[in-house]
């Protein structure tokens, strides 16, 4: 039976089990992969805000977040608890961003379902990381910033496209390499051994951010990077954190003026 993409994306982005979840992102990639999906529309999800997601961790203000250092076992926890937070969001991202905009070429899809069937592998190896440590996704407290900022970008595709892969998941690609060399501090090979599975990857995910968002700017004949910039302004307050992991952004698709921009931000 043929079914419309809208409909198995939208079922796997309500799924509030995790493990649940990431048997429906698998199944949905494969039936994607094997053209068995319907590229249809049929609901308009505006009003739709909310995403599938167990009832803990419990989410707080990120100001109520405790600071532990990595040196500890709960810190070590800690980090990758936050991690792997991180990841299930972006599951539910990149399933956001297939079901809610139409009227894309069938590549954008390709792209974002791809994407979510990585952050389900990614979540996992973190997870396993935390129960290897005594510990399960759900044992901390997290914050909601991410998905917030979906909320927020829920109207426009170039505006999600800008902000949350070429800003929230780009800044990944910056801190990714000094979290890798504090677990390698601790002794943590596996831990980083996971995170590089992960910057690898999360490269590719911000260079589809990045493509799209050029592809949407000249469908509407606007400036890429000009817009981009007016973007974080808007969204952001123009604050940008640095140091840039400059190759990374790089091979993500950020041009060298996009980057010198950024640095003189964050020197402001």
């Amino acid at each position: 039976m043929i079914v419309n993409i809208q409909q198995r994306s939208l079922e796997c982005l309500l799924e509030k089990s995790p493990d649940a979840k990431m048997r429906c992102v698998n199944a949905l990639w494969q039936d994607f992969e094997q053209d068995t999906l319907e590229l249809r529309w049929p609901k308009n999800l505006q009003d739709m805000t909310e995403a599938g997601r167990p009832e803990y961790p419990r989410l707080v203000p990120p100001r109520e977040l405790p600071r532990r250092r990595l040196g500890s076992s709960q810190g070590q926890a800690a980090m990758l608890h936050a991690i792997a937070h991180i990841e299930f969001n972006a599951i539910n991202l990149a399933l956001d961003a297939v079901c809610r905009y139409s009227g894309l070429p069938r590549e954008f899809y390709a792209d974002w379902l791809k994407v979510a069937a990585e952050e389900v592998y990614h979540f996992g190896l973190v997870r396993q990381r935390l129960r290897d440590l005594g510990h399960e996704y759900g044992d901390f407290v997290a914050h909601n910033g991410l998905w917030e900022l979906a909320r927020r970008t829920a109207h426009d595709p170039l505006i999600r496209m800008a902000m949350v892969p070429r800003v929230m998941e780009a800044r990944g690609l910056d801190v990714t390499p000094d979290i890798m060399r504090k677990f390698a501090g601790i002794g943590d090979k596996e831990s980083v051994d996971v995170l590089k599975i992960i910057l690898r990857d999360e490269v590719g995910h911000v260079e589809a951010g990045s493509r799209w968002f050029h592809y949407l700017c000249e469908q509407r004949g606007l400036d890429s990077e000009s817009t981009y910039f007016s973007l974080i302004d808007e969204y952001l307050t123009g604050h940008i954190s640095c140091p840039l992991h400059k190759e990374a952004r790089k091979a993500a698709g950020f041009s060298v003026s996009e980057l010198e921009h950024l640095e003189a931000m964050c020197a402001n």
